[in-house]
């Protein structure tokens, strides 16, 4: 059993609302909350002329600061701190081996300093098979408090066995007492696009079986979570582009990749790739084989 969620912080507002996060999760659990920072990374020519003293100096106040706000806001919560050595893809996915979740700040495409960004955050998603939480900042005042929907959206495949990704959202769902809605992308068979003419009924049956597989794949999970009250679509068209805009109004997408490695690295996924960098809600990662 996994005993503790572990977020990496680095002195940002982004990094910030991660530990936040990450805090409300590790209450959720009834778990320790463990606040990590990567020091090497700081050692950079994004940061020039800082050097090893700063940067250790730089880590203790992100900690610090993090640990601060976090006990102001979950007194009662066990917290503990770590500064890591080491790049932060590997160190963080090392750190995260006996985590239940891993919590990372995200600025989306086109940040500049921190290790919470970027290529190196999505290096540090797929160097682990620990599920990883992306949190981005909201737009709200920095003291006030989230808007909570009531609701996790899950894109899920039917055409793969992904039972690690339907329990954790099944999990996450009972924990807040939130509506789980199961969403899943199909397209027409390519066959079709060879047929001299098309039949829209062709269309509406295709839909009507896949959603039932659908129903079909979410019943074991129903019967194991009861209090957890289910929804699903399924729709023609991209995937991702359905889960941005459920995100919108979601406490929390959740998104499977495969553990599968190419000859060119780790592969993330479309769906999850176009939800990382689109979504306005916080996005769990949970990968499977």
């Amino acid at each position: 059993m996994k005993h503790h969620v572990t977020v990496g912080v680095d002195g940002s507002r982004e990094s910030r609302a991660a530990a936040r996060w990450g805090a409300q999760e590790a209450a959720l659990r009834d778990v320790p909350l463990r606040l990590v920072h990567a020091v090497d990374w700081l050692i950079s020519p994004a940061v020039p002329g800082l050097g090893s003293e700063g940067a250790d100096r730089w880590a203790d106040e992100a900690l610090t600061d993090a640990l601060e706000d976090v006990r102001r806001r979950h007194p009662g919560l066990e917290v503990s701190t770590r500064s890591l050595s080491g790049r932060p893809a590997a160190a963080l996915a090392a750190e995260a081996v006996d985590a239940g979740v891993l919590v990372l700040g995200s600025r989306g495409v086109g940040g500049l300093v921190g290790f919470l960004i970027g290529s190196v955050g999505l290096s540090t998603l797929v160097a682990t098979e620990t599920p990883v939480a992306l949190v981005r900042v909201s737009d709200a005042p920095e003291e006030a408090e989230p808007i909570r929907y009531g609701e996790i959206v899950l894109g899920i495949d039917i055409h793969e066995a992904a039972d690690k990704v339907l329990t954790f959202a099944f999990e996450e769902a009972d924990r807040r007492g939130c509506v789980l809605r199961a969403v899943h992308g199909w397209k027409m068979p390519s066959i079709y696009q060879y047929a001299p003419f098309f039949d829209p009924e062709n269309e509406r049956e295709i839909g009507r079986s896949v959603t039932v597989m659908l129903d079909d794949m979410l019943m074991p999970w129903r019967h194991k979570f009861p209090s957890v009250r289910v929804t699903h679509e399924a729709f023609m068209g991209p995937a991702g582009e359905q889960l941005v805009r459920a995100a919108a109004r979601a406490d929390l997408v959740v998104v499977g990749r495969h553990l599968r490695r190419s000859p060119l690295g780790a592969h993330l996924g479309s769906v999850a790739h176009a939800v990382l960098h689109h979504a306005a809600a916080p996005v769990a990662v949970v990968a499977h084989d």
